[in-house]
Parts: structure tokens; C-alpha cells; sequence
């Protein structure tokens, strides 16, 4: 066994890492990279050379290229020794065009593209803009010297599987900063509890304030040391991480009892766990709530997670799914070629032949009729009614498939020859189904348990985007949508993920309910 899932476990990862890499390949290869600016209201409020500067710093932001300023390359030369700072000053000063550059300037922009150009960079060099009737400067008519290269597709796949586990450390913090002794420092006695009985972990140099923290939300131990990094969003999250987008609370802000490290006790949302360190920002407003620069906090919602949402709604749809799908699947096949199997069959054809999207605007209309709520809100998470026409709506098709499978699986199990046996030995035919053929049969359809319990975190992108469910699907529909390629990425290797474990643990679920197979023994 431990053999076989070692095995598995490894072709899953290459298998991940060949489809993921396949999906990048195509979408920074295939894809205009300036559909990324659809939805960025800077870059369409920004114009000329000021419009462009921008555009390269972000595409460098998101990976596509390395981009270097003049200025940058300046201030690198006065760290280096290089040059003065009065001078860096005065080079800085680009003329309307490169001709009207002062000599230290032409000195300085010529030693800048010297150095690039050799290292395989394209130098680029955008002259001042200016009005002919009033001879002044546009705005974003701004002189501007840069060099871009772009990074390799392939490279860009290698430094994302690289970089998806990161490990905070105490040298998070620049070492030039100073923030005082750098470390780590547990205590029994948590300050967010106002120093009642609760272990935590801190640090100082590192991104989070608390590496390791108790609280009374489940499952009640946490830790920020590793986190996993799927992608930052630059559209539909502006500057979030992919893995915070999806685990992180929604709706209206949750107001509760919070004591802030300077020992302040307010009702507000900040969540003090999350603390992580921005530069410079203890102002005389935060001073109140915080003694040092971890003061970037998340808040409480009243809300679930993307990632909760669907998951709820997934699991309530399984659940459903195998209420009904397995015992109509039985009774079609005991009731076969009647009037039960007929409809059933009818069922199964209209959810295979009818286009997804068609049957859930066709069933969202009907309960919209009967006064269900159509539409999905944060804001009233408790109502069940708003679960209850996607959780239909996404179980539908299971049902289907349940019903079409069990019934094909014991149809061919009533034709076995210890059937035969069994019924000349004087069994009932509901003894026969309940303990031969139903048990047979239904170790095919234990197989994809697994794969519905862990398909529930994935979401369900038609269904949710119909009844505008905050989830994980309506998330992929959103970032591709928006052209937030670092999303689509990431939500395809979560969806990998999620199918190889559910492929592994539904192996292992079919030898436990079934003693004939082995991942040990060799076959003969």
C-alpha cells in the first residue's frame, strides 16, 4: 500500500506540474499581455510616456519582464560609490530629447544604456511631449529613460513551482531598517487576550507579527511561518494573494472586542493576529492601537470565505446527490425496462442532452416562480433559502450520473452467476440486492466519494456564476473575465491538486470496502 501511494502521489505531482505548466505556457504565450490593463482604471487615466512607464513597471509586477528605471540605475551607482548624490541629481534631469541632455546627463544615460544593452536588454528612451500651440509639457508628456527584458515562459513556470511555499523569516525586514532586536519571543499569556492564558509565538524581522496563535475559531491553533502562494491577483483582488482571496471572510464588516497591542480595547473589525509589518506606518493615529510597524490588519466579516461558500454548497449538494441518485439508481435497476425505469432513463438523457447552463436558468426560473430567492447574498448568510436552488441545481447532474451508473452496475450483477446461485438457494430477490448485487455494485460509485467531498472546495463555475455565489468558481469566471492570469493559474493548480488527492483517496476508500483489491500483491 504505502508503496503503491508513494507512487501515485508522484505521478499526481508530475501530473500537476505538466498540466499547470501547459496552462501558463498557453496563457503568457498566447495571450496579449496588455488584456492584463482591461480592468486597471490607473493605466487608462494615465497617457503618453508617464501611461507607458507604468505599463512596463506593472508587466514587471506580474512577471513578464525585468524592467529597470534610469533613476533606479542611479541610485544604485551612488549606493556602489559610484556617484555623488548632487550629481545623481543633476543626471537625473533628462532634456525634451537626448540632445538636450547636459553633458553629465549624455555621460550617465550613455553609460545606462551601455550596460543593459549588453546584458540583452531593449533600451528605451521616450522624448518630452509638448503642446505646439502653448509649448508647455502634457500631462504624462514626461521625458523618460528605461530598459526592459523579457522573461522567458519557461522560466516564469520554474520560479512559480519554486516559490509556492514561503517561509517567513526574520529577515523579512531589510537589515538597513531599524526596528530594534530581531527574534522570536513566546509567551503563555497572548496580549490579544488581554493577557489571559494563550500561547503564542511572535516575531520581529519577520512579514507576521504572530507566527503561532490560539483563538476560538476553529481548527483553534494557527501559524503564518509557511503559507502558500498561488499567484497574486492584479484585478479582481488588486494586490492580494491568490490563497488570502480565496480563505479570507466577506460580507459586512464584523465589529467585536479587540485589545490592540498597546494594551487599547475598542469594538472594531481589525483582526490583531494578522498583523504584518509595513514600513514607516506607526502615524500619531496608529500609535494608539499599536507600539511598532506591524499595523496592516485584516478585519473580521460577518461573512464566509469563497472558498466556505462553495464548500458548504458543494457538500449539501453531494449529500443530496446520494440521498436520491443511489436508491432511484436501485430502484430502476430492480424495476427495469418499467415504468420507474423509464422515467429514471428519461431523467438521465434530459440532464445529459440539455446543455448545463439551459436546465439551471431553466430550474432557476421555476423557483424563482415559486418565490426562492434567484440570486445569492452575503449580507443574509444565515437564510437557508439562498442555498437552496444552487445546492439543486448543482446536484442535478450528479443525481444523473448516479442514477445511470448504479443501474448499469447491478443490471450487469443480476446476470452473474452467484445471483443464479443465490436465487436457487432460496433468497429473496430483496435479499439478493441488498446483500450481493447492491454491495457489488456499488464499489465503482464509492470511488468518486472522494472526489465529490474534495470537489465541494472547488466550486461549481456555471452555478455559482448564475446565482451569483461568492465562491471559488465565481472567482475563475471573474478572472477570466478580467484577464487576472495569476488567478486563472492558481485556481487550476488548486483544481489539480484537489483531483489527484481525490483520485488517491478513492483507490484507497475501494480496498477498504472491497477485500479483493490489493496494491500489494502483484497481478498474475
Amino acid at each position: 500500500m504505502t508503496k503503491y501511494l508513494i507512487k501515485r502521489l508522484l505521478h499526481g505531482i508530475i501530473s500537476v506540474i505538466i498540466v499547470v505548466g501547459i496552462i501558463m505556457i498557453l496563457i503568457y504565450s498566447l495571450i496579449d499581455r496588455s488584456s492584463v490593463f482591461s480592468g486597471d482604471t490607473t493605466y487608462s487615466h494615465t497617457a503618453y510616456n508617464d501611461k507607458k512607464v507604468y505599463m512596463y513597471g506593472k508587466l514587471e509586477e506580474y512577471g513578464y519582464l525585468d524592467f529597470v528605471q534610469y533613476a533606479d540605475y542611479l541610485s544604485d551607482e551612488v549606493a556602489n560609490g559610484n556617484l555623488s548624490a548632487t550629481d545623481k541629481t543633476k543626471a537625473a534631469k533628462l532634456g525634451k530629447t537626448a540632445e538636450k541632455d547636459s553633458d553629465l546627463t549624455k555621460q550617465w544615460t550613455t553609460s545606462f544604456t551601455e550596460k543593459y544593452t549588453s546584458n540583452g536588454y531593449n533600451v528605451v528612451r521616450l522624448d518630452a511631449i509638448y503642446s505646439e500651440l502653448t509649448g508647455k509639457l502634457y500631462n504624462g508628456g514626461n521625458p523618460a529613460l528605461f530598459a526592459y527584458k523579457d522573461i522567458s515562459v519557461f522560466v516564469r513556470v520554474w520560479k512559480y513551482f519554486t516559490g509556492i511555499v514561503k517561509v517567513d523569516r526574520i529577515s523579512y525586514v531589510d537589515s538597513s531598517i531599524d526596528i530594534g532586536e530581531r527574534g522570536l519571543t513566546f509567551t503563555w499569556n497572548d496580549p490579544a487576550y488581554g493577557g489571559a492564558f494563550a500561547p503564542a509565538i511572535m516575531g520581529n524581522g519577520t512579514k507576521h507579527k504572530y507566527l503561532l496563535y490560539f483563538d476560538n475559531k476553529f481548527p483553534f491553533i494557527h501559524q503564518n511561518v509557511f503559507s502558500i502562494e498561488l499567484g497574486v491577483s492584479y484585478s479582481i483582488s488588486q494586490g492580494n494573494e491568490l490563497m488570502t482571496t480565496m480563505t479570507e471572510s466577506q460580507g459586512a464588516l464584523a465589529p467585536r472586542t479587540v485589545i490592540y497591542p498597546t494594551g487599547y480595547v475598542a469594538e472594531r473589525a481589525d483582526d490583531v493576529h494578522s498583523a504584518t509589518y509595513v514600513q514607516n506606518s506607526l502615524s500619531e493615529i496608529n500609535n494608539i492601537y499599536f507600539d511598532d510597524d506591524y499595523t496592516n490588519v485584516t478585519t473580521y466579516k460577518s461573512g464566509m470565505s469563497r472558498m466556505g461558500y462553495s464548500f458548504v454548497m458543494g457538500i449539501f449538494a453531494t449529500l443530496l446527490a446520494y440521498f436520491l441518485g443511489v436508491p432511484l439508481g436501485i430502484l430502476m435497476a430492480r424495476k427495469k425496462d418499467k415504468l420507474a425505469d423509464k422515467l429514471g432513463t428519461i431523467y438521465v438523457v434530459f440532464i445529459t442532452a440539455v446543455p448545463s447552463l439551459a436546465y439551471i436558468l431553466m430550474f432557476q426560473s421555476l423557483g424563482g416562480s415559486m418565490g426562492l430567492p434567484t440570486t445569492f447574498d452575503t449580507k443574509y448568510t444565515l437564510n437557508p433559502l439562498y442555498y437552496i436552488l444552487p445546492v439543486v441545481s448543482l446536484a442535478l447532474p450528479s443525481i444523473a450520473g448516479l442514477m445511470r451508473w448504479l443501474r448499469r452496475y447491478m443490471v450487469d450483477q443480476m446476470a452473474s452467476d452467484y445471483v443464479k446461485f443465490a436465487r436457487s438457494g432460496g433468497l429473496s430477490e430483496t435479499e439478493i440486492f441488498t446483500k450481493h448485487i447492491f454491495k457489488n455494485a456499488a464499489i465503482p460509485i464509492i470511488h468518486g466519494i472522494p472526489g465529490s467531498l474534495l470537489g465541494a472546495l472547488t466550486g461549481a463555475i456555471i452555478t455559482e456564476r448564475v446565482y451569483t455565489v461568492p465562491g471559488v468558481g465565481n472567482t475563475l469566471t471573474d478572472a477570466i473575465t478580467a484577464h487576472d492570469n495569476a488567478v486563472i493559474v492558481g485556481i487550476s493548480l488548486f483544481y489539480s491538486i484537489l483531483s489527484i488527492i481525490s483520485i488517491i483517496l478513492g483507490d484507497i476508500l475501494m480496498a477498504l470496502v472491497d477485500p479483493r483489491i490489493s496494491f500489494s500483491t502483484k497481478g498474475r
